[in-house]
């Protein structure tokens, strides 16, 4: 009876911890937003909406037409100008040759001094005139472009408020889109890890479908809530990278590099919401050690304290050990 119960509880295989050069990380979560966001307006008013060309989701092209306005009264008005330029250079080439018989004549004394200063006064009269009906007619032609209206940038189309016969007014917003369709990460971190966060750091973001997205900090926010004590980071994410806006995820900032004392994920035993490892000695018997972990990288877990590089690590079955069990060690292949 006593060599049965001597005997190995089970077979099991041993690993020494090892060192790794892992980047230190920094948790954070937020809301994926635009990068920027264009708002597309109406530039004038009274004007109706003859077609809307572009919908929620649509990807345009900087200078693409979304929507026309309708377009009769002003170029009604536009003809009216037109022709008003034309009558005010028919009135300066009449009051131009009246002075220039006037300059001609100052001298012989033929015309009064009072109609010379007429004429000439008439002239730079005529002369300012056409000036002004041109800047009016200028002024016609940009709200004659005004009734197409087109896209600021490329981008996404995220939101349409253009309605087919709607009469718009100045600063009626008709459609918002995202900037060359680029999103970004505002990730909330605590401000005690302000001070070690720059620009350029690599960041990991846990993606919509369990997809990784590996982003940069392109901008640390330069306040901090008073209610949270937490800032933001902003991450740009690559451009062939286009997740959904308005998704809350997960991720982590990576810091410096820092060497890590690693073991197998399926060395961690997990009892009562505490961390152990189990270790065998000489006398092939375990010995449960409570451990604190830390990072993970790629099927290893950090051991911030509990067991140095010396100790032999059991790899798995820990589930089934129990303290100063007898195992049998596993031969190496």
């Amino acid at each position: 009876m006593a060599e049965q119960a001597a005997a190995p509880a089970l077979t099991v295989s041993l690993t020494a911890p090892a060192i790794r050069d892992w980047p230190e990380t920094v948790p954070a979560s937020g809301w994926l937003k635009p990068w920027q966001e264009a708002i597309i307006a109406s530039e004038t008013s009274g004007l109706r909406i003859t077609d809307v060309l572009a919908d929620v989701g649509s990807v345009v092209t900087k200078g693409q037409t979304l929507a026309r306005l309708s377009q009769e009264s002003v170029l009604a008005d536009l003809r009216k100008q037109e022709a008003a330029v034309v009558t005010a250079k028919a009135n300066l080439t009449k009051a131009k040759a009246n002075a220039d018989r006037a300059r001609q004549l100052s001298t012989s004394g033929a015309l009064a001094d009072e109609k010379i200063t007429g004429y000439l006064a008439d002239e730079q009269t005529a002369t300012a005139s056409l000036t002004s009906e041109e800047a009016a007619l200028d002024s016609e032609k940009i709200k004659l472009a005004q009734t197409t209206i087109t896209a600021a940038d490329d981008g996404l189309i995220t939101s349409r408020s253009a309605d087919l016969g709607a009469v718009v007014s100045t600063g009626t917003e008709l459609f918002r889109m995202v900037r060359q369709q680029r999103v970004e990460w505002q990730a909330e971190v605590s401000a005690r890890y302000l001070p070690r966060i720059s620009e350029g750091l690599s960041v990991r973001i846990n993606g919509p479908e369990g997809h990784v997205i590996a982003g940069k900090v392109r901008l640390v926010g330069p306040s901090v809530s008073t209610d949270t004590s937490r800032a933001i980071v902003y991450v740009a994410l690559p451009a062939d990278i286009r997740p959904r806006t308005g998704l809350y995820v997960t991720g982590s900032i990576e810091l410096q590099t820092t060497p890590a004392l690693t073991v197998p994920e399926t060395a961690i035993v997990f009892r009562d919401g505490i961390s152990y490892v189990f270790t065998a000695g000489e006398d092939k018997r375990v010995r449960r050690v409570r451990v604190e972990t830390g990072r993970r990288n790629n099927g290893e877990v950090e051991i911030v304290f509990g067991i140095d590089r010396s100790s032999k690590v059991v790899t798995s079955g820990g589930a089934f050990l129990s303290d100063n069990d007898l195992v049998k060690i596993a031969e190496k292949n």
